[in-house]
């Protein structure tokens, strides 16, 4: 048994919750288009806390979304866990990003493809089953009109995250079903995180980098 603080950071949702055993106590996230985590995070930590009325040295661990996801919001959400980790001499637990995401959809057959935007007609995408067992290892794919196609011809394929819009343009199968505007959140890192502490699998705090997938590149300003 555990009290967690999750820390989700690695798209435009900056999100925030306490756990306690793998369920959520407190909630906190802002889903809005422009990345605000620097200004917000540490805000929305200390909303959770003076909610729960639990105090931040109380908690057991500290879990953060690890990626794949934005360089920037990843870095933020990272620094800031490893931050709280050494200052409370917590165990930090990295979560993947897609494998939370992927816990939004509860199905009963049929497969789960949790998927990021990564520019262009790229995402950072996996695979998992109904039991969200890892069918298919994370990587960074361009999409094109086969994508999925094998797995389309037999099973219901579930597509969430924020590169579904551009997979909509693209994938056109009835077994193909997009579920929009969705985003990760440190709600589903909750279970994850509960069963990670009861295991002790945590992260050398000193040397954790988040999961990157892909090299930084920093694009040049336009004239």
């Amino acid at each position: 048994m555990a009290l967690v603080l999750n820390i989700e950071t690695a798209t435009t949702n900056c999100s925030v919750s306490l756990s306690k055993d793998g369920e959520t106590l407190v909630l906190r996230e802002d889903n809005s288009l422009g990345y605000s985590h620097a200004e917000t995070l540490h805000l929305f930590i200390d909303e959770v806390f003076k909610h729960s009325q639990i105090k931040l040295s109380e908690v057991n661990a500290v879990a953060v979304s690890k990626g794949p996801g934005s360089y920037t919001g990843l870095r933020i959400g990272v620094s800031s866990a490893k931050g709280l980790c050494f200052a409370l001499n917590k165990p930090l637990i990295a979560i993947s990003t897609l494998e939370s995401l992927a816990h939004q959809v509860k199905i009963e057959e049929g497969f789960i493809v949790p998927m990021l935007d990564a520019r262009r007609m790229e995402v950072y995408s996996a695979i998992y089953n109904s039991k969200f067992e890892l069918h298919r290892e994370i990587k960074a794919e361009i999409l094109t009109e086969d994508s999925y196609s094998d797995l389309l011809k037999t099973d219901k394929v579930y597509f969430i995250g924020n590169g579904v819009e551009k997979t909509k343009s693209l994938i056109q199968h009835s077994n193909a079903i997009f579920i929009d505007s969705k985003l990760p959140s440190a709600k589903e890192m909750a279970t994850l995180a509960e069963i990670k502490y009861k295991k002790s699998d945590t992260e050398d705090v000193a040397y954790f980098e988040p999961y990157y997938l892909k090299d930084f590149v920093a694009l040049k300003k336009k004239n």
